[in-house]
């Protein structure tokens, strides 16, 4: 659950400098460097820099460079990641639940039936040949569920002062959460993905407690466009005014130009990875907004032209009958609006009222637990609930569309082909709740 219009944020001594173009970004570099400023990333395919500086008067100087666009603060959101519902341990697995799958906690995936994925299964459409970049924070990298399916030459960590395992000393991996939905092995064992034969690529871009840059989420997103990934999921993101964000005192963190120029950057850099095949997707947000009434907002990435923004659906008391109960139920924190959401997906919710328990393949917990969503976690697997949980769903169901296509297609064909299988759950036409339809397989 990494969106929210209350994300608060912090300042550091970071500037992302974009240059009017790309030919002048060499000019940019060697001026910056004159100016008590250090260039720690060079993004040369958009015309941008990320330099640091303790000078006060940094902004304003490299302002005055020829050839620089903009200057802006790379702030760093705390977006308040929070900690799982419930969690398994692995050490917890000699007695696994009686299930139908030797994969002995698929039966929790309720988000699996909704997008129909086990009938895209049967026809031996499983992911194969597809790349997903996983853009998030740390990830278990010895997890049993996802080694088989990480691609660990290409994985790769951009959060200064940590590496791509994560380091908590808990059950929780938001990362790890988003990866085992997409692409969790069918290797025996705990959970299996939507698209259990694609290959992961581990891009950290937020840190361990969930704080980030969209300088890092941009060097993310251009990372998994140079090799050449065939899906990208980024279940970030926060939404910001257009006005700009001040401090408590008044103070002018983000201007409103800043603002329009971090747009700039997103937009182009979600371009070259639509230009290098990549299906982008995002999660739309958990903060109950209807979008089209909040012009004052942009959240970033979600509303970029080539990114597909999701809302989360969920069932209400699954685990109280789960042959008959509605898995569609637009969930009570997903952002909507017809505006702003291309395609729903299962992201679960606790609204289910009471605190009865029940049991679903051997496990025992208060009957909303379950209506939450199943995945791998550090060192274990919990459940968790958010538009985070729903793009990776949608991410998976891109991947099996491509995998049925031999893996390899644009992404405006895996878009289209994604809205001609989606299933309609509010009539005809775009609908604020859901988008174009809840994504399916279409078996």
């Amino acid at each position: 659950v990494i969106s929210s219009v209350e994300a608060s944020v912090e300042t550091n001594d970071r500037y992302i400098v974009l240059a009017q173009n790309s030919n002048q970004l060499q000019n940019v570099v060697n001026r910056i460097n004159a100016v008590d400023a250090t260039v720690l990333y060079e993004m040369a395919e958009v015309g941008a820099v990320i330099v640091t500086s303790s000078d006060a008067a940094f902004k304003n100087n490299a302002s005055g460079i020829r050839g620089v666009q903009s200057v802006i603060p790379d702030l760093v959101y705390n977006f308040n990641i929070p900690e799982p519902e419930e969690s398994i341990s692995i050490d917890a697995l000699d007695d696994p639940p009686n299930s139908g799958s030797a994969d002995f906690y698929f039966d929790l995936q309720w988000g699996h039936n909704a997008v129909r994925a086990h009938d895209a299964w049967a026809e031996d459409i499983r992911g194969q040949g597809v790349r997903v970049a996983v853009l998030d924070g740390g990830f278990d990298l010895t997890h049993p569920d996802l080694v088989p399916n990480i691609n660990f030459g290409l994985s790769t960590n951009f959060v200064a002062g940590e590496t791509l395992q994560y380091a908590l000393p808990d059950a929780f991996s938001h990362g790890n959460h988003v990866a085992g939905t997409i692409a969790a092995a069918e290797n025996d064992f705990g959970i299996i993905g939507v698209a259990p034969d694609a290959e992961l690529v581990l891009v950290k871009v937020l840190g361990d407690a969930g704080s980030g840059s969209f300088g890092n989420i941009a060097l993310g997103i251009l990372h998994a466009a140079a090799v050449e990934a065939d899906v990208i999921n980024m279940s970030l993101g926060a939404a910001i005014p257009q006005s700009g964000i001040r401090d408590a005192d008044g103070n002018v963190l983000l201007s409103s130009k800043d603002v329009a120029e971090l747009r700039v950057l997103m937009n182009r850099v979600t371009n070259i990875a639509n230009q290098s095949g990549a299906v982008v997707i995002s999660s739309a947000g958990n903060s109950a907004l209807d979008r089209d009434k909040t012009s004052d907002l942009i959240t970033l990435p979600a509303d970029m032209p080539n990114v597909i923004s999701i809302s989360a659906t969920s069932p209400i008391g699954w685990a109280t009958d789960p042959a008959n109960i509605d898995l569609d139920n637009l969930a009570s924190y997903s952002n909507y609006g017809r505006s702003a959401i291309d395609f729903a997906a299962p992201g679960g919710d606790s609204v289910y009222p009471g605190n009865e328990l029940c049991s679903v393949a051997g496990i025992l917990n208060p009957c909303w637990v379950f209506d939450l969503v199943f995945s791998t976690g550090n060192q274990g697997w919990y459940w968790s609930a958010g538009t985070s949980m729903a793009s990776p769903h949608a991410a998976g169901i891109a991947a099996l569309i491509i995998s049925e296509n031999g893996g390899s297609m644009k992404p405006a064909q895996v878009e289209a082909a994604m809205r001609q299988r989606a299933e309609r759950l509010d009539g005809s036409g775009r609908s604020a709740s859901f988008g174009m339809g809840r994504v399916s397989s279409g078996y």
